[in-house]
């Protein structure tokens, strides 16, 4: 459950989760505002319906007039059409005329009538019936009220009160106004907005990959150039840069390589001479410092070459590979030991792994005279461990443990040139993997190398 809620946290603050709450927010309202719009439309339909309904009874009734005046008068006092009743003489209605239906009709009624249609009450079409003969529904207890219209038709002298009622019908409830409905629209919305940003937010992802691909090593894969013709075209470029920052790197490990070369000679040379002073004393600290000077070159070779690696990755079985660091360690009289191991088989490149874990070990056995290695697995990933029991390690020395150049107090004062841990941690990059450092509670420093692969 946790690392769910961690997944859902990373997606809604991520550009994809960003994009598919505005494309779920937009989706959403415009499916309910079509939605609204349609009802709009059904119900002015239903109302243009209803009024051609009335349209057609009040013609029918003015046609009958006017074929016949007496007999659709007896029928209409008879009750013998159904939906339309003749009004008493002498009643007086105050409402106006409606325009609109009064014209429908009279371009279908004769022209020998003035033919008047008003929207009325429904007490009209039903004042003359007593309540026990008003029409019931199946179903209702009381009476059903219609839909009443009032129709004036002036001939010969007199004028028709009409009135026209169509049953009440129930309109079907607006669908959104349905809390399930609605639901089903944000739900389905929210699923293609997801779909969609994932769709088009993946070139990123993979240029993202690629970008912590290149920081760990420079010789990743270059990123796949697929997509669309400006997301391509971004992928090119940094395929590009890539290339460039390579070979800006190589050019330097040539030209460190070429320094080193041409300093030997001369330093060669040097210690020829040096072994002519005569002063023993003095010979043997000339000699010290000369050969001090010659491993800082070989150790900045070293470093210059470490964040470049044209091994090929394999599959390693880390426990014979720690036994064997280890026992080579304890040959040399250096107490080594192999604390424990995960049977782990991990991918990456086996030079660069034992290069830098071989660093790791030196610095232990420099600084506390031993260490203990090794490995778990936690969350996905492999973790090797090497821990000395020395004095530990300044915490404010410690942030910068990872940087040239910077040493720490051996045993017996002794100094290293500081860049073991740097190369170390350009050769866990190499294979993927990440050094961490830090003083354990129990006394002593924990150099951590985590491998995902």
């Amino acid at each position: 459950m946790k690392r769910l809620l961690l997944g859902l946290r990373r997606f809604a603050t991520s550009l994809a989760g960003r994009i598919a709450l505005i494309l779920a927010i937009g989706i959403s309202c415009a499916a309910i505002g079509a939605l609204f719009v349609a009802d709009q439309v059904r119900q002015a339909d239903y109302q243009r319906w209803r009024s051609e309904q009335v349209v057609l009874s009040a013609a029918d009734v003015a046609n009958r007039l006017a074929r016949d005046r007496a007999g659709t008068i007896a029928l209409l006092e008879a009750r013998g059409l159904v939906g339309v009743k003749l009004l008493p003489a002498g009643l007086a209605f105050p409402a106006s005329p409606d325009a609109t239906l009064t014209e429908m009709v009279r371009a279908r009624a004769p022209a020998n009538l003035q033919i008047a249609v008003l929207d009325v009450t429904p007490a009209v079409c039903m004042s003359n019936d007593p309540f026990w003969k008003r029409p019931r529904v199946a179903g209702f207890k009381f009476p059903i009220t219609p839909e009443c219209w009032l129709m004036t038709a002036t001939g010969q002298g007199e004028t028709l009160r009409i009135t026209i009622d169509l049953p009440r019908l129930a309109r079907p409830p607006s669908p959104i106004t349905q809390p399930l409905f609605l639901v089903l629209i944000i739900a389905a919305s929210t699923l293609l907005s997801i779909l969609v940003a994932s769709l088009a937010t993946a070139p990123i992802r993979r240029l993202a990959a690629a970008s912590r691909a290149f920081a760990r090593s420079i010789d990743a894969d270059p990123v796949a150039e697929s997509g669309p013709e400006d997301v391509r075209q971004a992928l090119a470029t940094f395929n590009t840069m890539q290339d460039r920052v390579r070979e800006g790197l190589r050019e330097r490990t040539r030209l460190l390589a070429a320094i080193s070369h041409d300093l030997q000679t001369p330093l060669t040379r040097l210690r020829l001479r040096l072994e002519q002073v005569e002063d023993d004393a003095l010979r043997e600290r000339l000699v010290t410092d000369l050969s001090a000077t010659l491993a800082m070159v070989r150790r900045g070779l070293d470093l210059a070459r470490a964040s470049e690696s044209a091994e090929q990755w394999s599959v390693i079985d880390l426990d014979s590979m720690l036994a064997a660091m280890v026992e080579d360690a304890a040959e040399f009289g250096h107490a080594v030991r192999f604390a424990g191991g995960c049977g782990a088989r991990v991918q990456g490149r086996p030079d660069a792994l034992s290069r830098c874990l071989g660093n790791v070990i030196d610095n232990a056995i420099r600084y506390a005279g031993g260490a203990e290695v090794a490995c778990r697995r936690d969350d996905g990933a492999t973790i090797v461990s090497v821990r000395d029991h020395g004095p530990g390690m300044p915490e404010a020395l410690i942030a910068h443990a990872f940087e040239p150049f910077v040493r720490g107090q051996g045993q017996e004062g002794t100094l290293g040139t500081g860049i073991g841990l740097t190369i170390a941690q350009a050769q866990a990059r190499a294979t993927d993997g990440e050094l961490t450092i830090r003083n354990h509670p129990e006394g002593g420093l924990l150099v951590e190398l985590r491998l995902t692969r």
